[in-house]
C-alpha cells in the first residue's frame, strides 16, 4: 500500500434498539457493551497506526461532541478533526463533508460506522489494503461480509469479476437491500453474494465527482456549508442554513448504486453491526447453560438468556430461557431474546 489512508468515523445515530442503556444522549456507539472500551473507541484503535492511517475524522452532532472527545482523550489522539454536523442529514452528506475537509484531492478515505465489532481486524486491515490497489485507480470501494446465514436485516453486494492487480476485490453487479428470507436464502446459494458493512473506501475526489453527478443538490449544499466554516480547536463546524438544505439521503442511494466502477473487498473479520440485544448475547461469553450474565446476575436453572444488571442493581432469574433482561438505571427491560428487534416500539411508545 502506497497511499496514507484517512479514516473517518461516522459517529450519528442513537441505538434505539439497544435501550435502555443507548438513548440519544448516549447512544451504543459511546458505551462499553463489548468489553473495556467503548465501540467508538474501538474503531478508533483499529486505525491507530500511523505509519498507514492519518489523524482520523469524526462526523458527528453536536450532542455527542462531548463523547467523543473524551474517547479520542483516553486514546492519547490530539490532531483529530471533527466535523460537527448541525443535524443529522444520512451518510451521503457526512461523507461529503470529510471529502471537502480532507481537501477534495486524491487522499484516500476510510469510512467507517463508530458501532460495529470486530474480532479479526488483521483480517480487516490486509482487505483494505487490497481494496486500497483499486481505489488508487478511481474505483469506490465497499467492503462485504461474508454471510453466516440469511439474515433479513442486511443489505447485499452481488459480486463480479475479479479487479486485476487488487487480490481478491470483485466488481459490484449490484446492491441488494435487506431482502424476504426465500430471497436471502437464493444469493447464499447462489454463493457470490455478500452482507453490506457499511464501509467504503474511496478518493475525496472521486467520490465528490460521483456525488455531483448523482446528487447535486448534496453536493451544492454540502460545498456551499463547508465554504466558511467556522473553526474551534478540533472541531469544524459547517454552514448550519446551508447544510440544513441537503436532502438525507445514505451513500448507498446517492452513490454507491449509481456510480460506475464500483468493487468490493470481500472480508470475514468476525464482525457485527451489534444492531440488537440479540447480536450482544451472540458476542457475549456464555456459561454452561448459554447464559450471558454481566453485572451481579444470577440464572437458576435457566438457559439462553442475556442479562445485564446495572450498577446498583440485582436481577435473579429461575427457571426461564431465551430472555433479554436489562436493568440500567430507573429502567428495565424484559423481551424475549427472538423479539430483540423489537425494541424500537417500545421506545416509540414511551
Amino acid at each position: 500500500m502506497t497511499h496514507i489512508i484517512t479514516p473517518v468515523i461516522l459517529s450519528g445515530g442513537s441505538g434505539t434498539r439497544l435501550w435502555p442503556m443507548s438513548t440519544p444522549d448516549a447512544p451504543k456507539q459511546f458505551l462499553p457493551l463489548t468489553g473495556a472500551h467503548s465501540m467508538f473507541r474501538l474503531t478508533l484503535d483499529r486505525v491507530a497506526d500511523r505509519a498507514r492511517y492519518a489523524a482520523p475524522m469524526i462526523v458527528c452532532g453536536p450532542g455527542h461532541v462531548c463523547h467523543v472527545e473524551a474517547d479520542l482523550a483516553a486514546a492519547g489522539i490530539t490532531d483529530a478533526t471533527i466535523i460537527v454536523e448541525p443535524a443529522a442529514r444520512n451518510t451521503a452528506p457526512a461523507i461529503a463533508l470529510a471529502a471537502l475537509v480532507a481537501g477534495g484531492d486524491d487522499t484516500q478515505l476510510l469510512v467507517m460506522p463508530s458501532d460495529h465489532v470486530m474480532t479479526d481486524v488483521t483480517a480487516f486491515l490486509r482487505a483494505i489494503d487490497a481494496a486500497s490497489v483499486a481505489v488508487e485507480q478511481g474505483a469506490l470501494a465497499t467492503f462485504g461480509i461474508q454471510p453466516s446465514g440469511p439474515e433479513t436485516g442486511y443489505g447485499y453486494i452481488a459480486a463480479g469479476a475479479s479487479f486485476p492487480g487488487a487480490a481478491g476485490v470483485r466488481g459490484v453487479e449490484r446492491f441488494v437491500e435487506k431482502p424476504a428470507l426465500e430471497t436471502a436464502m437464493a444469493m447464499l446459494s447462489a454463493g457470490s453474494y455478500m452482507w453490506n458493512a457499511g464501509i467504503f473506501l474511496m478518493r475525496a475526489d472521486r467520490y465528490l465527482a460521483e456525488l455531483a453527478a448523482h446528487a447535486p443538490a448534496i453536493a451544492a449544499a454540502c460545498n456551499k456549508a463547508m465554504a466558511a466554516p467556522r473553526r474551534d480547536g478540533l472541531r469544524i463546524h459547517p454552514d448550519s442554513a446551508a447544510f440544513l438544505t441537503s436532502p438525507a439521503v445514505s451513500i448507498d442511494y446517492a452513490v454507491m448504486e449509481r456510480a460506475a466502477n464500483v468493487v468490493v473487498a470481500p472480508v470475514d473479520p468476525g464482525w457485527s453491526d451489534v444492531g440488537s440485544w440479540s447480536a450482544l448475547y451472540e458476542l457475549g461469553a456464555k456459561d454452561a447453560d448459554g447464559n450471558v450474565l454481566s453485572g451481579n446476575a444470577i440464572a437458576v436453572e435457566a438457559s439462553g438468556n442475556l442479562v445485564r444488571a446495572g450498577a446498583g442493581k440485582r436481577v435473579a432469574m429461575l427457571g426461564v430461557s431465551d430472555l433479554i433482561v436489562i436493568a440500567h438505571g430507573d429502567d428495565i427491560l424484559i423481551i424475549p431474546r427472538e423479539r430483540a428487534q423489537d425494541v424500537k416500539t417500545i421506545v416509540e411508545r414511551l
